[in-house]
């Protein structure tokens, strides 16, 4: 936003901060950030008005002609020129000796032609102007002048060309400060000095707006507010050169009076305007509607644009004139031999107007600020400010009322608790309550009683926090002492669970298993390779409701699948053998849509060409002894292996890991069947182990044990039982029925045959046992075998092998 220093001056003295550098400072510290500035004008020196005394042809040049001049000095000035649309008492702009044009030329005094010439007359192009911003310049000779003048003047005060330009960078949250009298408030709350509006009436007399034109608002979600004031009898002329050159030093060309009005007020208000012809207006209507399919509107710019149903346009009885907060129609534009206008001053949702403009690919100061968000109680402000100036300019007659659609007048006003202790607390400085008082009252908040209003233009002071930076930025953000942190310090480190799944990370790698990482979206087919059941619950996946493609489209419900794509993949690049695991997140879907997915954490350990069912198992008795085998020999304190069964598993090469009733892992040997699928050619091997189960039975408490201080007693036993019951069973048997003073079990031979009867197999194990109080006898070992032997008699209905 640049802000015009001569324009902030008319409502507010900004002399208090002593230079330009000075007052951006303490501006940016209130928090107005300023960009820069650039001081206008300077760059011109030496260049005045001089009046024409003479005119005479130059001896030896027929094109060029021998002028004097009146610059003001003690003496004429002889000026020789190759213009044409001079004549004697003329005013016109001389560059003198040592004189510096706006694009740097330097002019010294010369002879052209054998003739002195102590300057040289300027075109409006040579003082860095346009011809919008003098236009009744001739655009192929010097700059003849019109405005109220002497010779000697300094033409950059004549033609209002000397200001400073502030630029300042403006947040999204501050859309009242993309004005001049936003700008001012802050400038005048900043330096403690008072603000001075402008002043605004309008006498009105040309009638009844009614009779002219009517207003309807079919969407006021999208338009809350809609204004408009007709001017008749309609004077299309330039703007005078004050408005102009405000216009020009806030970087926006002057057109025309009409359309320079309704600039000018969105510069000073913020709050973008519009004027209709009205002859334009079909049925002399506005209906503020969005687009029906199939309309099409052709920009001020000329450009035609197709338009759909989220588009909010502005529209006579048949068609629409223009595209809500960004751009005119064509065909409704200002024209010379215009007679009657129409003013627009709205407010649009900013959402609204963002989304049209990036599907039109226009973008306008207008439409900028309406998606920013705009104060509510502004157009009507800015409509009277509009038809005050047509009234000042004489460029047209005023209607006596106006229209304004307000359907949601009478909003709620914000109120928030003033906490002056707390501010104090939160900012870390020590301001009486009478002092924070004192600074809203100059942002021009109001009070009651304890509560605070905010002004309507301030919708980004909503609660506390925002009081408290309002308290902040005015008291002065360098004047806050630096101060500790205070509090605890917090101690970093892993979770419990952190440092468990670490732990499993560590013995995978301890074994010789290299890291994979794999998507946890996969495609639903996966499960069909698996050859999982129609009703298998795991077929049940959340599902992604913008996928990149059908292969990521589930979030899967295990990692085998994706295991086994890796397995392949390795096998595909023709290596003779893989041992892997991955860490892999799963999601299993809640009871209902309303209840989040629940995210799993699954170990998966895959390998092939390097080992057998054997080998995986030894490294699912690895995983369980270090983390969930406590020790102790119990039944219900030590896992087991036990027969499973899985769809993508060989049959009968399948097993689980079970602790207290609760499946820890599920191991085996992959299904031929899957194998194929996959595209693997030789056995290979997965175990899926349930990370969270095995978090939940883990044992990791290190206790001392000294060294046994007695003998142990060693004995064998043999039982022959049904070839149904697993050794697994057995070892829990004798386990339970042994006790504490069993100190190792051991599986030494497995035996079926002939003499053993059919379907009877013979398992022995030897038996460690020692007691740690004494020197164990035969007598207590043999107490225990009988235990062991009668256990297994009546739950196995076993018989000892004689």
């Amino acid at each position: 936003m640049k802000l015009s220093m001569n324009w902030l001056s008319d409502y507010t003295d900004y002399s208090k901060a002593g230079n330009i550098k000075a007052y951006c400072d303490a501006m940016t510290m209130s928090g107005s950030k300023v960009e820069g500035y650039e001081i206008k004008g300077d760059e011109i020196e030496n260049v005045a008005v001089c009046r024409i005394l003479s005119v005479e042809k130059h001896p030896d040049a027929d094109r060029l002609s021998i002028c004097s001049v009146d610059a003001g000095l003690d003496r004429p000035l002889q000026i020789v020129t190759a213009a044409t649309n001079m004549k004697k008492d003329d005013l016109t702009v001389v560059a003198k000796d040592k004189s510096t044009l706006a694009d740097g030329t330097k002019i010294k005094a010369g002879k052209l032609r054998g003739v002195l010439s102590e300057g040289m007359f300027c075109s409006y192009e040579e003082l860095g102007l346009t011809l919008h911003d003098v236009p009744y310049a001739d655009e192929h000779g010097i700059l003849i002048l019109r405005e109220d003048c002497r010779p000697g003047d300094d033409i950059r005060d004549v033609l209002k060309m000397r200001d400073t330009v502030v630029e300042f960078e403006i947040t999204p949250n501050r859309p009242d400060c993309l004005s001049v009298i936003g700008l001012a408030r802050e400038t005048a709350a900043t330096f403690s000095v008072p603000l001075h509006l402008p002043d605004i009436s309008v006498k009105g007399g040309a009638g009844a707006i009614s009779e002219l034109v009517s207003v309807e608002v079919k969407d006021s979600a999208l338009c809350p507010r809609y204004t408009a004031r007709a001017v008749k009898n309609v004077k299309i002329a330039p703007s005078p050169l004050w408005l102009r050159a405000r216009l020009r030093m806030m970087g926006v060309r002057p057109i025309n009076n009409i359309v320079d009005i309704t600039n000018y007020v969105m510069l000073e208000y913020g709050q973008p305007m519009h004027a209709f012809d009205l002859r334009t207006l079909e049925d002399n209507r506005i209906i503020v509607r969005r687009a029906e399919e199939g309309e099409s509107i052709t920009t001020l710019d000329g450009a035609e644009h197709k338009l759909d149903k989220s588009m909010l346009m502005i529209c006579d009885g048949k068609k629409p004139v223009g595209v809500a907060g960004i751009m005119g129609g064509q065909n409704s534009e200002i024209s010379g031999d215009t007679k009657t206008v129409v003013f627009e001053s709205a407010l649009f949702d900013g959402t609204s107007i963002r989304l049209t403009a990036r599907k039109l690919g226009i973008r306008t100061e207008s439409s900028s600020r309406f998606e920013k968000g705009l104060d509510e109680k502004t157009p009507l402000d800015a409509l009277e400010r509009a038809c005050s100036l047509v009234e000042l300019l004489g460029a047209g007659d005023v209607t006596d009322d106006y229209i304004d659609v307000y359907p949601s007048e009478g909003h709620d006003v914000r109120r928030i608790k003033f906490e002056p202790e707390r501010i104090n607390r939160f900012i870390g400085i020590d301001v009486s309550a009478a002092d924070m008082r004192r600074i809203l009252e100059k942002l021009e908040f109001k009070f009651d009683g304890g509560m605070i209003i905010p002004p309507s233009y301030r919708s980004d002071v909503l609660e506390f926090a925002d009081i408290a930076e309002e308290i902040a930025r005015m008291y002065g953000y360098d004047k806050i002492e630096a101060t500790a942190f205070k509090g605890s310090a917090c101690v970093g480190g892993y979770s419990e669970k952190q440092k468990f799944v670490r732990r499993l990370h560590s013995l995978c790698v301890s074994m010789g298993l290299f890291e994979v990482q794999t998507y946890s979206f996969i495609s639903p087919k996966q499960y069909d390779l698996l050859t999982l059941p129609e009703n298998d619950p795991r077929r049940n996946s959340v599902k992604i409701i913008n996928p990149l493609g059908e292969d990521t489209s589930v979030m899967r419900t295990t990692a085998v699948g994706s295991m086994l794509e890796v397995m392949a993949h390795n096998q595909s690049y023709r290596n003779a053998s893989a041992s892997l695991y991955e860490a892999a997140r799963i999601y299993i879907p809640g009871a209902s849509a309303d209840i989040q997915p629940e995210e799993k954490l699954q170990l998966v350990i895959g390998f092939y060409g390097s080992g057998d069912f054997y080998k995986l198992k030894g490294y699912c008795a690895s995983l369980a002894l270090k983390t969930v085998e406590t020790g102790e020999h119990t039944a219900e304190n030590s896992f087991s292996f036990v027969r499973a069964n899985d769809a993508f598993f060989h049959p009968g090469r399948c097993a689980a890991v079970v602790k207290n009733g609760k499946t820890l892992m599920t191991l085996g040997e992959v299904h031929p069947d899957v194998r194929d699928n996959f595209g693997i050619d030789k056995p290979c091997y997965i175990a899926f182990i349930d990370a969270e189960a095995l978090y939940s039975e883990k044992y990791d408490k290190i206790e001392y044990k000294p060294l046994p201080k007695f003998p142990s007693v060693e004995r064998d036993l043999a039982f022959v039982v049904d070839v149904s019951i697993e050794i697994g069973q057995i070892e829990r048997v004798i386990i339970d029925a042994a006790g504490a003073k069993l100190e190792n079990v051991k599986l030494f031979d497995v035996y079926s045959g002939k003499q053993l009867g059919e379907g009877k197999k013979s398992v022995a194990f030897s038996l460690s046992l020692r007691d740690s109080a004494k020197t164990m006898t035969d007598e207590d070992a043999d107490k225990i075998t009988a235990r062991v032997i009668r256990a297994a008699e009546e739950k196995l209905s076993a018989e000892i092998r004689k």
